[in-house]
């Protein structure tokens, strides 16, 4: 597990620096962040309907049950169609799905951090950013109506703070990566 932790510190650290810019973006241009998380949304809610649509009419004379798709097809372009045309309604749903996510991506960490406390070093990092993606989960929850671009502050925040400690993390999972190629076998972290 150490061995897998340490090699995987390359893509924490890219996690971390992603979260970071997106971060430092949304604070600097806040308006914008919303704007594009609202277009980015629509389009995707387009182009996945658009897709399934066109897949059921292709396979309708294959599958007994191709209007499935098709109804997923038109679920997603209904919601594109309602995040162009109704964007204040998009925008508190959106930020209720960054919340729920912020909220189930808290308790993986926590749950991850648990589990594995016994086999790595620093979880605490993994504990802390759990307990951040949870209470900005639900303070999402709590105050959704507290205006999106307002939300947008506390994504921007919420994004900085993750991509900190996940920047940590990557640095120490980094340093054992170094370590376990030192390592004579059968040796972990917690034996030396």
């Amino acid at each position: 597990m150490n061995e897998l932790l340490s090699k995987s510190w390359r893509s924490l650290a890219l996690r971390g620096f992603i979260s970071l810019v997106f971060g430092i973006l949304a604070a600097f241009w806040p308006g914008i962040t919303l704007l594009w998380l609202l277009v980015m949304f629509a389009a995707y809610a387009l182009i996945q309907g658009l897709a399934s649509a066109v897949a059921a009419f292709q396979s309708r004379k294959t599958y007994h049950d191709w209007w499935l798709m098709l109804l997923w097809g038109v679920v997603g372009i209904g919601a594109g169609v309602t995040a162009f045309m109704l964007p204040n309604l998009t925008a508190v749903v959106l930020v209720l799905i960054i919340g729920a996510t912020a909220l189930a991506s808290g308790i993986v960490d926590i749950a991850m951090a648990i589990r594995l406390r016994k086999v790595i070093r620093g979880e605490g990092f993994l504990i802390l950013n759990g307990i951040i993606s949870i209470a900005f989960g639900a303070f999402v929850f709590f105050f959704p109506g507290a205006g999106a671009l307002a939300l947008v502050w506390m994504i921007a925040l919420y994004a900085i703070v993750s991509g900190l400690l996940l920047l940590a993390l990557a640095w120490r999972a980094k340093k054992w990566d170094t370590d376990y190629e030192e390592w004579p076998h059968g040796l972990t972290h917690k034996s030396l």
